[in-house]
């Protein structure tokens, strides 16, 4: 890992739903943005700062831009695996890159990038003390397992 960057990852797990498909029985395209959000939230969750928390403490997360690729077809009832995947390099931007799985076979990847945000103001930050604190824990953490 370099110097002045903390890499993180974090898995979840949804089932698709009926309502998630279109009329060729696929997973609908617009769902991998959705699904990449349940495995930003959990990453959060995961590092100690629910989403909810970071905004009670004054921040948010706006997207600033994404990207999927579609790999293979996910279907009605199939559980898939959200890795989401973060390397903080102490930017005023993130960078978080997802890798969707039904078992083995890869679904779709992609990223999202989202900067920092005063929740008032909606003016950019630096990322903020209790988003890099949480971080630092987690990587703490995770380097004594």
């Amino acid at each position: 890992m370099e110097k002045n960057v903390i890499e993180l990852y974090s898995k979840a797990k949804v089932r698709v739903r009926y309502a998630e498909t279109d009329k060729m029985g696929f997973v609908y395209n617009g769902m991998y943005l959705t699904y990449f959000e349940v495995g930003r939230t959990e990453f959060m969750r995961g590092i100690g700062l629910p989403y909810s928390e970071f905004e009670k403490q004054g921040y948010q997360l706006p997207l600033i831009s994404a990207h999927v690729d579609f790999k293979s077809p996910a279907y009605f009832e199939d559980e898939l695996v959200i890795e989401a995947m973060l390397k903080f390099e102490y930017k005023p931007t993130m960078k978080i890159t997802y890798n969707i799985l039904r078992a083995d076979t890869t679904i779709a990847i992609g990223y999202t990038v989202h900067s920092f945000i005063n929740a008032i103001s909606k003016k950019p930050v630096k990322p903020p003390k209790v988003f890099i604190e949480a971080l630092e824990n987690a990587n703490k953490k995770n380097n004594k397992e």
